[in-house]
């Protein structure tokens, strides 16, 4: 028998434990679930958070995205934005001023009207310094948003963003922002419950038990019914929800998984309606095989698969060291050899036509350069080379990953380097307090523009974590903010591609594909470019024999 790791064991036992006493012994929790409407759905990791000011990765998001919902939301088919809280907006003429007009039905889940005033205050709540969220940097769209987070500016009451009465709500841009109903469906963007957060700490205090369960007020279609670490987070159909009656789940279930090999044994056994992703040795076998092709899951994802360097730490704030690591990954290799799931070679870190821009930077798969660079850094033959570490979280594919890259700097530079591996959330934790020195990360897009991805590389990003600031790039970020016109827009972001593959903060890896097991029981669910999947259109359907 397969031994299951303690968390997916944990998250095993959760499944059973879900069926009622009085449901024949035969009954899988998938077919359970098509009976009452309850998604089984595996969910990679246990999350960070559920504050949606907090959290910081796609497995968050998608369990917060039942309990809360912002202005707009993504279309599950386009990723583009649709209204949400807000059934409409507009811009001025300058493109600077937005007005959201919310619904009057928008309730949270005590019963409370959602109004303007929630959106203001989880501004603020979000360039609270003392909170340090990743992604504060988004909110200085708003004007003086980032003067406020550095305290420049004191008083809230100066950044643009204004209730003008309940139902109306006034955005005032420092600068030309056309995408920002894409921006506004992060959940950075999200309301929360001032009376909820202040009753179980202060307005910047992160990790209080406002989002636990029997305490978490959302407004979203779901409410958080459960949650036990490392095992499952059950989330049901919310009374108060403004559409409730087009929801047709009545719950959902998120199991952190991170074993793939017993993800995929627990969809065998009809324990999982979706998988979060699925072994590499196992994607030809189901593509190939007529009776279970149709389980396979494979699209194009707007996400890159990178490594970071932490310049603070010898010898990786010398350039020419990073860009021999960087060197001297054979991408193609490792896609065709180990990934082995479609994925694209990367050598820059946007992917190809995000919103129109394709990066023309490259960072080379160049052995022999990587190793002159390495002699010019004092290294010569990686002779005298320091220990180093590469951290990754703990995942068959990202440890197979680990080894073939330990390989690589091995034959090609002559370097020995340590693979260490932990939890997904100890790894957030240690990349956010700079412990590391080489880390295995992947950014997703949180909407459709260059912008996703390279505003996270700027000095000030929380989302950075390499230590590395350059002055050029953060003016040239700046200035693509300062402009709504896309020609000059894309020419500043093809320099700043240019100044990531000169400097090497990171070395880009591939571009996603998405390959995941899906029962053909769940309506409603699409491959999409950002992976995301509201649940508001989400459905089960037994079908006539399994």
């Amino acid at each position: 028998m397969m031994k299951l790791r303690p968390v997916a064991a944990a998250a095993a036992a959760a499944l059973v434990a879900l069926l009622p006493a009085a449901c024949s012994k035969r009954e899988t929790p998938v077919e359970f679930g098509d009976r009452t409407q309850t998604l089984q759905l595996g969910n990679l990791t246990e999350p960070t958070d559920l504050d949606p000011q907090i959290i910081n990765s796609q497995q968050d998001f998608n369990i917060v995205i039942a309990l809360l919902e912002g202005l707009a939301q993504y279309d599950p088919k386009t990723c583009l934005p649709v209204p949400a809280v807000a059934e409409r907006w507009e811009v001025s003429a300058d493109n600077l001023t937005w007005t959201f007009h919310l619904r009057d039905t928008a309730r949270w889940s005590n019963g409370d009207p959602v109004t303007a005033h929630d959106f203001v205050y989880a501004y603020q709540r979000g360039l609270s310094p003392g909170l340090a969220a990743e992604y504060a940097y988004m909110l200085f769209a708003l004007k003086n948003g980032e003067a406020y987070y550095e305290g420049k500016v004191k008083d809230f009451a100066e950044v643009g963003a204004k209730a003008a009465d309940d139902h109306t709500l006034v955005l005032q841009l420092g600068h030309p922002v056309p995408y920002l109903p894409k921006l506004v469906c992060h959940s950075m963007w999200y309301p929360v419950h001032r009376a909820t957060i202040e009753k179980f700490g202060k307005i910047d205090q992160r990790g209080t038990l406002w989002t636990r369960p029997g305490n978490y007020v959302g407004n979203g279609p779901f409410v958080l019914a459960e949650w036990k670490p490392n095992q499952i987070i059950r989330v049901t159909k919310s009374p108060t929800y403004w559409n409730r009656d087009h929801i047709r789940l009545n719950a959902v279930n998120f199991y952190p998984i991170e074993d793939n090999t017993t993800e995929e044994a627990m969809f065998r056994t009809g324990q999982l309606h979706i998988t979060s992703t699925m072994p590499i040795e196992k994607i030809a076998v189901y593509k190939h095989d007529p009776k279970l092709a149709g389980y396979l899951s494979q699209y194009t994802m707007l996400a890159t698969y990178f490594f970071r360097f932490n310049v603070t730490k010898p010898p990786l704030d010398d350039v020419r060291v990073r860009r021999a690591l960087a060197y001297a990954i054979n991408r193609r290799e490792m896609v065709d050899r180990v990934t082995l799931g479609g994925q694209l070679p990367a050598g820059h870190l946007t992917p190809p036509d995000t919103g129109g821009f394709t990066a023309t930077a490259n960072v080379p798969s160049d052995p022999a350069r990587a190793r002159q660079l390495l002699a010019d850094a004092g290294y010569p033959g990686g002779a005298k080379f320091p220990h180093l570490e590469l951290l990754y979280n703990t995942n068959e594919g990202h440890r197979k990953i680990a080894e073939a890259l330990q390989q690589m700097w091995r034959r090609e530079l002559g370097i020995s380097i340590t693979l260490v591996n932990q939890e997904a959330k100890v790894q957030s934790d240690t990349m956010r307090q700079g412990n590391y020195q080489i880390a295995r990360y992947a950014w997703i897009g949180d909407y459709l523009d260059p912008s996703t991805f390279l505003d996270i590389m700027t000095g000030d990003s929380g989302n950075n974590q390499t230590g590395w600031k350059n002055a050029e790039y953060d003016r040239l970020i700046a200035a693509a903010g300062q402009t709504g016109d896309e020609a000059t827009r894309f020419k500043c972001y093809q320099q700043c591609e240019q100044i990531l593959a000169d400097e090497c903060p990171i070395a880009p890896l591939y571009f996603y594909t998405r390959n995941n097991l899906h029962l053909p029981d769940v309506k409603g669910w699409y491959g999409n470019l950002l992976d995301l999947h509201p649940f508001t259109d989400v459905y089960l359907e037994a079908p006539a024999a399994r």
